[in-house]
């Protein structure tokens, strides 16, 4: 009973769950899926959960209480947010309202602000264009003041000037020029042209007066002092007024200084306004020097008048064949004014606190005398060779002696400018090019071209270089001195880059001769071109040292003058940029590499000559020598004789052709080459005795080692296989087997530990070039110990 009442009780339960579900699905059905899922979940947690309280009827209610009691805890907390929510949005809202009505009363009183000013702008339109025509009026009437003022002002000081020339006052006349100067220099920017004409033309109205009348007193003071100074023999007697006209020179020469300020800015405003160069003038001239005083400028007008008269025109003195006569006689008019310029002018420069040098300014306008006349030469003369290489050789002397003799400053210009002219120029570059190709055949086809000069004399000829190759350094020397001055390092890079190819084409010419020269290398002419390829590379390296030179190497790196450095790397350029290369390197690679292949071909004719010649020694019968004790005294073997003989008159004939340097590698060559000849023909080819050993130390160290003691101190240390190779083999029989011994263990690795090295035994006999394998090969050829 218990069970079926267990049973009827679940079973009420079982279908209230059942429908539950039931209710729950449908429910579900048209509920979105997040909804439904819920509710699905609040089942399955029930069921698996709480399956204690719902199989217990008792305990339904209690969860149903608590449920609700949640459920409402839940719902109040929602009201609570809710009601909360409302009052901030709506006190935003509010505030967002406030300041829309605010902004809109903003534009309506920006709206009638805005009207009620055009109305203002519209009525007062009329009223400021009266103002601006009032304006103008008086700007125009206050202008039209200025200008009156400035118009009487310029009156009054004409007035002024004419005033005070009349009563001889030059200073006064003086000042009021010089106010009507810096009246002009004000009114430079003003647009008034008619005013500006109106005063530059009073301006030079009482300035040419005033000048005028100061030059010709100034010329008459001048004229008494016996001015200007055409001989050198000129009587320059005081006069006896002397004192009269010392003091009438120097008070107009200081008014000529102080007209100078006006002067300078009429010659501004007239270069300024001059279009086009004026007639016979060229655009070659250079720079524009700074102007020159007014005293100078009348005392240069007696020169510049016989200047004129004596070399333009049809006069005999101006020949196109003779520019040095005009340019010597410049040179002795500065010569001759020289004491007067520093005795008589100079003196009064100082005291006006002028910073002028009389001399030098007297020197600039005969050089501008000099600068017009070169220029229109020179233009006459770019189709005659002749003439422009002489032309250039006159303005060179003459350019020499202007800043040597008479301290010319190098920051004026001279002559040189006039040659910077790319027409000039490129004419210069060709005449250089043209003579010094036709100096080179010449030089290469005379008949001592392959001589010394200084064959005669010792001291002097330790390079012994042949005439031509002196001829063409000389000739190089002489390009490097004609261009040395031209103030432009970018022209000078330009003939060092034609020196260049002057070298690399003589250097080709040699190469030439030599290839028909080398069948011989011991003739003369074969050691000549050897001595010459040496003496233009020697010379090339010091002039790499040169000051000139390396300022120049500079420049080229600074220009980046592609055609002097030529294709060379950027290590390279850092090198040339930190002085540690030179200009020359290119030209010197190339000339050491036709030294060493000259040399190398005379050492290969030497050992060939020399190797035919000892064929007999090669071939002794070292084995059959008798020791020294059997010998009365020990001579050289006479199959070494040819040998020997034909090393000494080798080395003779060396020594008188080849200079000292190119002999020394010559010498020491050849002592290398016979070294292992003799090691590799004589010694290794062969097996010795002890006679034969002792026999082959002598011929080495008592004949062939003195042959060339007469060129070092220790000739042996340049035999060192031969020296070594001779000490192993002259061994006693004890030492040689037990050195032998050592060298054999040293080669299985088994010797003691006490045993010293194999290389600091060989080093206490005095063999330090031969190896250990070397050194058993040796002992293997004494034929005293054959079986060891």
């Amino acid at each position: 009973m218990a069970a079926v009442t267990e049973e009827q009780q679940d079973s009420p339960m079982r279908k209230s769950s059942d429908q539950l579900k039931e209710k729950v699905s449908q429910r579900n059905e048209g509920v979105p899926d997040d909804l439904g899922e819920q509710e699905d979940y609040g089942l399955e947690f029930l069921e698996k959960e709480e399956s204690d309280i719902l199989n217990s009827s008792r305990n339904v209610c209690e969860l149903l209480e608590k449920i609700r009691e949640e459920t409402e805890a839940l719902e109040a907390q929602v009201v609570t947010v809710c009601s909360s929510a409302p009052p901030k949005v709506a006190a935003a809202l509010s505030a967002a309202v406030e300041v829309r009505c605010s902004l809109d009363e903003l534009l309506q009183r920006e709206q009638r602000i805005s009207n009620k000013l055009q109305q203002h702008l519209q009525g007062t339109k009329q009223w400021m264009e009266d103002l601006g025509q009032t304006c103008n009026h008086v700007d125009f009437i206050e202008r039209s003041m200025k200008y009156l003022k400035c118009l009487h002002h310029i009156e009054e000081l004409s007035a002024a000037v004419q005033q005070s020339l009349m009563i001889s006052s030059v200073w006064d006349a003086i000042k009021g020029v010089e106010s009507m100067a810096a009246l002009d220099c004000g009114l430079n920017q003003s647009q008034c042209s008619h005013l500006r004409d109106f005063l530059r033309k009073t301006l030079c109205f009482w300035h040419n007066i005033i000048k005028d009348r100061l030059t010709s007193d100034f010329e008459k003071v001048l004229a008494q002092l016996q001015w200007p100074i055409i001989t050198p023999n000129q009587s320059v007697t005081p006069p006896a007024n002397h004192q009269e006209l010392s003091s009438q020179l120097e008070g107009l020469l200081l008014q000529l200084l102080a007209l100078q300020t006006s002067d300078d800015l009429i010659s501004q405003k007239a270069s300024a306004s001059t279009q086009g160069a004026p007639p016979g003038s060229s655009s070659t001239l250079p720079p524009a020097a700074p102007p020159l005083c007014l005293p100078i400028q009348i005392m240069l007008q007696p020169l510049t008048k016989r200047f004129r008269y004596h070399f333009y025109g049809n006069r005999q003195t101006n020949s196109i064949h003779k520019p040095e006569w005009y340019l010597t006689q410049v040179l002795k008019w500065m010569e001759n004014s020289t004491t007067f310029m520093e005795e008589k002018i100079q003196p009064v420069f100082d005291r006006s606190e002028q910073t002028i040098s009389a001399k030098v300014a007297l020197c600039q306008g005969l050089v501008c005398l000099v600068q017009e006349k070169v220029a229109s030469d020179a233009s006459r003369m770019l189709y005659d060779d002749g003439l422009f290489c002489h032309l250039v050789d006159e303005v060179l002397q003459f350019e020499k002696d202007l800043r040597s003799h008479h301290s010319y400053p190098a920051t004026l210009p001279a002559l040189l400018h006039i040659l910077l002219d790319d027409a000039f120029l490129q004419k210069w570059l060709a005449v250089e090019r043209k003579m010094a190709v036709e100096k080179m055949d010449a030089m290469l086809s005379a008949e001592g071209a392959w001589t010394s000069q200084y064959k005669d004399i010792s001291d002097m000829d330790e390079l012994k270089a042949p005439e031509c190759a002196e001829t063409f350094m000389t000739l190089l020397q002489v390009i490097t001195e004609r261009y040395r001055a031209l103030p432009s390092p970018a022209a000078q890079l330009r003939f060092f880059g034609l020196q260049k190819e002057l070298v690399d084409d003589f250097r080709i010419r040699l190469t030439q001769v030599m290839k028909e020269e080398s069948r011989c290398p011991l003739g003369v002419r074969y050691c000549a071109i050897l001595n010459a390829v040496n003496y233009i590379s020697t010379i090339l390296r010091d002039w790499g040292d040169n000051v000139f030179f390396l300022q120049l190497q500079q420049a080229a790196v600074s220009l980046g003058q592609q055609e002097v450095l030529g294709s060379v790397e950027m290590t390279e350029v850092g090198r040339l940029a930190s002085l540690e290369g030179s200009l020359f390197d290119g030209l010197l690679s190339l000339l050491d590499r036709l030294k060493g292949d000259m040399l190398g071909r005379l050492l290969h004719f030497l050992m060939r000559d020399t190797a035919e010649k000892a064929q007999p020694y090669c071939q002794e019968r070292w084995l059959s020598i008798p020791s020294p004790q059997d010998q009365s005294a020990m001579s050289l073997s006479s199959s070494a004789c040819p040998m020997m003989l034909c090393v000494r008159d080798r080395l003779l004939n060396l020594h008188q052709v080849l200079s000292v340097s190119l002999f020394q590698l010559a010498w020491q060559g050849l002592a290398e080459k016979l070294d292992n000849f003799i090691y590799q023909e004589v010694i290794l080819s062969n097996h010795f005795s002890d006679g034969g050993a002792a026999q082959l130390q002598f011929d080495m160290t008592r004949n062939l080692f003195p042959l060339f003691g007469h060129y070092c101190r220790r000739p042996e240390n340049f035999f060192k296989h031969v020296k070594e190779a001779c000490i192993i083999l002259c061994l006693k029989a004890g030492s040689a087997i037990l050195l032998k011994d050592l060298l054999k263990r040293s080669e299985q690795e088994t010797t003691d530990f006490e045993d010293p090295s194999p290389e600091s035994a060989l080093n206490e006999l005095g063999i330090f070039c031969l190896a250990p394998c070397d050194v058993l090969i040796l002992l293997n050829l004494k034929a005293s110990f054959p079986g060891i």
